[in-house]
């Protein structure tokens, strides 16, 4: 049942210059100086993910004057929330709410029933989820997980990742045990024995991956699922000529720093540790279970339309159409950041 992608093999070269001095800027609490408030994008996202890379990238080296960065997601498009108290020092903060954020579909589908101006401008990264088992614990095929205990971080893409896996082989939700962790409980659980698999995202499926060593077995199939980690604004902010070309900009930078993720991801790597904590190692490992397409996948409504049954069963709510759904997607600031895009 296991299909598992064959991972990328990036070159491993060393890290530019810019992107260790970035990292040892960050480390230290320092940042790089920033125009007026008004002249940068406000941009969030979650710091402890591999998928914010590109987003790193191209708001500290590419645009480190034109952006501001800080911890959030996609409702802080919408509310202005505190950034976490444990990572607010890696980061600026800012007042106000966000101008763009990335983040899973899931997040963008579950927020857009009530704010459905939200849009979806770009898919930057595509992450490979693993369910990680205990061999100990009498998982050799996906089938073996019936009856199972399974961490999973519930309301998340992850959920929703392993309500695919399971239904693949006629299997729901109430045919295993669903123990809810945080992403950094997980190893210690599995480990521990309190569960025999976890389904999450990188870089925790690596960690318990590497933990458990020959004890572990992973099962993955990105045609089942892969997750969509988009980069989301408003209409609002689109319809603002002046914002609309910060946007566009920002697009640029992210096809660049997406390149660059694929091709050279020792530059991204020190970043990504910097702002997530993860160790540098770990970041490494991690990254050959995700792609960077920088674009709109062909299948991104399709994607968006099957999940949406997903939410609305678990909301107790109607499904929206695929005529609604349709309108998230707006595809023409990523054609107009194409059309001006210089990959030299």
């Amino acid at each position: 049942m296991s299909d598992s992608l064959a991972p990328m093999r990036a070159r491993i070269r060393p890290a530019s210059f810019a992107a260790i001095l970035f990292a040892l800027t960050l480390a230290s609490g320092a940042h790089p100086p920033q125009a007026r408030d008004e002249d940068t994008l406000r941009v969030v996202g979650r710091p402890d993910v591999m998928e914010m890379g590109p987003v790193f990238y191209a708001t500290e080296v590419l645009l480190p004057r034109q952006t501001k960065l800080r911890p959030g997601g996609v409702p802080n498009l919408f509310k202005d929330d505190a950034p976490d108290a444990q990572s607010i020092d890696r980061f600026d903060p800012f007042p106000g709410a966000a101008d763009v954020a990335g983040q899973a579909e899931t997040q963008a589908l579950r927020i857009s029933v009530e704010n459905p101006d939200l849009r979806i401008i770009m898919t930057v990264a595509e992450g490979i989820y693993r369910i990680v088992g205990r061999r100990s614990a009498g998982i050799a095929t996906l089938a073996d997980l019936a009856g199972k205990r399974i961490g999973v971080f519930e309301n998340t893409s992850a959920a929703y990742f392993l309500h695919r896996m399971l239904g693949s082989i006629d299997l729901g939700e109430t045919d295993v045990v669903i123990v809810p962790l945080r992403p950094r409980e997980m190893t210690p659980a599995i480990l521990a024995g309190k569960v025999d698999a976890i389904a999450i995202w990188e870089p925790e499926s690596e960690r318990a991956f590497a933990a458990l060593g020959a004890d572990a077995i992973e099962f993955q199939n990105p045609r089942i699922y892969r997750e969509l980690f988009n980069l989301n604004t408003t209409a609002q902010a689109l319809a603002d000529s002046d914002k609309r070309v910060q946007i566009v900009r920002l697009l640029r930078a992210l096809i660049d720093a997406a390149r660059r993720s694929e091709t050279a991801p020792q530059e991204i790597w020190p970043l990504v540790a910097a702002r997530s904590g993860y160790p540098l190692d770990l970041v490494a490992a991690s990254w050959p279970h995700h792609r960077f397409p920088a674009a709109l996948p062909d299948d991104l409504l399709d994607v968006l339309v099957a999940q949406e049954q997903w939410l609305a069963a678990q909301a107790g709510r109607p499904a929206r159409s695929r005529e609604v759904l349709a309108n998230l997607i707006d595809p023409s600031v990523l054609a107009e950041a194409s059309e001006s895009f210089d990959p030299r």
